[in-house]
């Protein structure tokens, strides 16, 4: 055979190789990929979900599931609500019991106080009740404790417990200034006066002399001429 004829024979055989490959390489058309596509998620879902069919559909699992959590939210809605209510009753009643416990104060501490002012005749009974209110309270019985400034409780030489009425009796006794001039103080001031007014003598006094002069200006500064 020449070398024509074989390279002939070559050319031959590798068209037939070409064309027998060609002939093999199949194409697919977009709806058959789709397909296999589907076919290959639904395989693999399968796959993935099997250890999980006791549990039923996954659909029907995740519907479940949302309901549970709309319920845990109005659950939650509703303890917050509560919540809210019984922080309201609280106040209420916090509001209640300020409310009671001030009126037995007033009546218990405020009231005893004034009163003991006005009657041992402080010159302004108001003032005397809130300068003493701190050294008063209401004890865990409910009953009136007079205290110190140590916060202990004050007690008389007989082991009994200070009065209000001690108290205020005690306070207007060491501080005079605060009681109102009795009929006996002002005759009192009237008797020293009158015997000033005997003991002066206008006529007696030279009023050229330096020493009466001062002796006139004084009586007459003191209402006596």
């Amino acid at each position: 055979m020449t070398d024509n004829e074989t390279l002939a024979t070559d050319a031959t055989d590798v068209s037939s190789t070409n064309d027998q490959a060609q002939a093999e390489t199949k194409t697919y058309s977009q709806e058959e990929v789709d397909n296999m596509m589907a076919r290959m998620k639904g395989s693999l879902s399968k796959k993935l979900l099997k250890p999980y069919e006791d549990l039923g559909d996954p659909n029907e699992l995740r519907t479940l599931r949302q309901q549970a959590e709309e319920k845990a939210q109005a659950e939650a809605i509703k303890r917050g609500e509560f919540e809210k209510t019984l922080q309201e009753l609280a106040a209420k009643k916090d509001a209640e019991i300020h409310k009671r416990d001030k009126q037995i104060t007033e009546y218990k501490v405020n009231s005893p106080l004034l009163d003991a002012a006005a009657r041992y005749k402080a010159v302004a009974p108001d003032q005397v009740r809130n300068l003493l209110a701190n050294s008063v309270r209401l004890g865990e019985s409910g009953e009136v404790e007079v205290v110190g400034t140590d916060g202990a409780v004050r007690y008389t030489d007989d082991g009994k417990s200070l009065s209000v009425d001690h108290l205020v009796r005690e306070f207007l006794d060491s501080n005079p200034h605060f009681v109102q001039a009795t009929a006996s103080t002002t005759q009192s001031n009237s008797n020293v006066l009158g015997a000033k007014q005997e003991k002066f003598d206008l006529n007696k006094l030279d009023l050229t002399k330096p020493e009466d002069r001062a002796k006139y200006t004084e009586a007459k500064r003191q209402g006596i001429v």
